[in-house]
Parts: C-alpha cells; structure tokens; sequence
C-alpha cells in the first residue's frame, strides 16, 4: 500500500482551486441572464455584428461570454499550477488562486458595461500577476520535486 502524505495546509489549496467554479458558476449566470435579456438563441455562441449594432443588450451578451470564455480558457492554467505549486508551498498556492479568482469579478464586472477596456481597470493586473506567480511556482515545485536545486 502506497500513501501519500500531503503538506500541511493543502486544504487550502482544495478551497482554492475549488473557489473557481464558484467564479465560473457566477459569469455562467450571468451569461444566460445577458442571453435571455438579447434574445439570443441557443446554439448561437456570439451576437452576430448586426445584432450588436442594433441592440446594446446583444453587445452587453457578446461581452458576458467573451469574460466566461477568457476565465474557461485559463482555468486549467491556474488549477494545475495551484496543485503542483500547493505540495510545496501550500499557503502561498492557495493565495495566489484565491486572489486570482477575486481578480475575475472587477474583470467581469468591467467587461459587462459594454465597455472591454474596462475589464482590467479596476484590479486587472492582479490576475495576470497571480498566474505568474502561479506559472513559477509550479515550476519551482516541480524542479525541486524532480531533485534539480533551485
């Protein structure tokens, strides 16, 4: 039998990494509130320029699920890198995820005035300095795991 011991604190980075599905659960929502009030139907993905140019809640949609993909698109990056940076330094992953996924709300919240620039005013460079973080710190982990000195 084989066992496997875990740091202490590696809770914390479960919570963490569990906390982006809340995130995701949220712009989910809000996706299909942004569908529903444009009237968009499934299986259409995005507003098509027509419709944007003829209705600000076709646009507000387009912005809505352009956040929910951009957060799709770099969930695998900050889950991974949380857990294998979290075997190591579990305090530190789970904050850098944590914050990561309260960066995702100001982001939301700013792409969601029909605005895109504003998705990375209020707060917006906390993401990408968390998955940095997260990117070397996995990589840390990884090296000193796999027995090269850093």
């Amino acid at each position: 039998m084989t066992s496997i011991v875990l740091p202490q604190g590696f809770g914390m980075v479960g919570l963490a990494v569990l906390s982006t599905t809340w995130v995701l659960t949220w712009q989910t929502t809000l996706v299909n509130k942004y569908r529903k009030r444009s009237g968009i139907e499934y299986p259409q993905l995005y507003a098509e320029r027509a419709q944007v140019e003829a209705s600000q809640d076709a646009l507000l949609f387009n912005c809505m699920q352009r956040a929910h993909a951009n957060t799709l698109e770099v969930i695998p990056i900050i889950a991974i890198t949380t857990l294998v940076a979290g075997v190591k330094h579990p305090y530190l992953a789970a904050t850098g995820c944590g914050l990561w996924v309260l960066s995702r709300i100001p982001y939301t919240l700013g792409y969601t005035t029909g605005d895109p620039i504003k998705r990375t005013r209020r707060g917006g460079i906390v993401g990408p300095v968390m998955m940095g973080c997260l990117l070397v710190g996995s990589a840390y982990t990884a090296l000193d795991l796999v027995g090269f000195s850093v």
